[in-house]
């Protein structure tokens, strides 16, 4: 294990022999590192925290901290990171909520980018994309795939869905659509799919073609989401894509960005 002299460590954490701990680093008890983790310097960690192989995080992040929740009474919480994540530059990410389910999880592939913040309780799927200052509120929901602007607020309970793509500078108050391109100009509007984010990700033709269909029966027709909704489930062959996007919508509590 190569460990600089200056970092200090508690005798609970569980750090796998091949990490590397670079000056100035504090690692707090119940801090669990797996295979290949790289701290860079400055970076603290603490727990009940949980992290898989090869995560890399630089200076001065901030992991695995008591959640900024009036109601937190230090009850015991977790944080759990999956393994390939690059945790950036000042990136705060807080421990759960009893009230929330008392986790927060990030996936695999991950990059969160300098300045951002993730709040208790959110729940962040596999390679997703989190740009400089982007900032959750607790309770967030991220799909696969997704990729968050810089300087984007997302309130708290908000869900993103996979392969969605979120503008800079965009406030997020409601559910932002799977596959859709969701940007802030004079007000925070859907403005169709992300059709070359799915190219990029291997979506066939023919996936695209169905659901750039949905979107196009529920953006650009005259039909409220209830009818446009109706309408979807009622087209035979629509797709387990167009699925997801259906119930996405109907289980949102927040309602969804249109």
């Amino acid at each position: 294990m190569s460990i600089h002299p200056t970092a200090i460590i508690d005798p609970k954490a569980k750090i796998h022999p091949s990490c590397k701990i670079g000056p100035y680093c504090v690692i707090g008890p119940e801090v669990e590192l797996g295979e290949g983790c790289h701290l860079i310097s400055h970076v603290a960690i603490e727990g009940p925290t949980k992290i898989g192989i090869d995560n890399g995080f630089f200076p001065f992040s901030s992991t695995g901290m008591a959640p900024q929740d009036l109601s937190y009474a230090d009850e015991p919480t977790r944080l759990e990171i999956g393994d390939h994540n690059e945790i950036r530059e000042f990136v705060t990410i807080n421990r759960g909520t009893v009230k929330g389910g008392g986790v927060t999880r990030i996936g695999n592939h991950t990059l969160i980018m300098a300045y951002t913040h993730v709040a208790h309780d959110c729940l962040i799927g596999d390679h997703v994309l989190l740009a400089n200052a982007a900032t959750l509120g607790g309770h967030i929901t991220i799909g696969d795939w997704a990729q968050i602007g810089a300087l984007c607020p997302i309130h708290h309970f908000v869900r993103i869905g996979a392969y969605a793509f979120v503008g800079g500078g965009t406030t997020v108050t409601r559910d932002v659509l799977p596959f859709s391109k969701t940007v802030a100009a004079r007000d925070t509007h859907a403005y169709g799919l992300n059709a070359l984010g799915l190219e990029r990700r291997g979506f066939s033709r023919e996936r695209i073609r169905k659901i750039h269909h949905a979107y196009k029966v529920l953006l650009a027709s005259k039909l409220n989401t209830t009818q446009a909704l109706e309408k979807l489930k009622s087209e035979p062959d629509r797709g387990e894509d167009v699925d997801m996007l259906i119930r996405f919508i109907e289980e949102s509590q927040r309602g969804v960005i249109k």
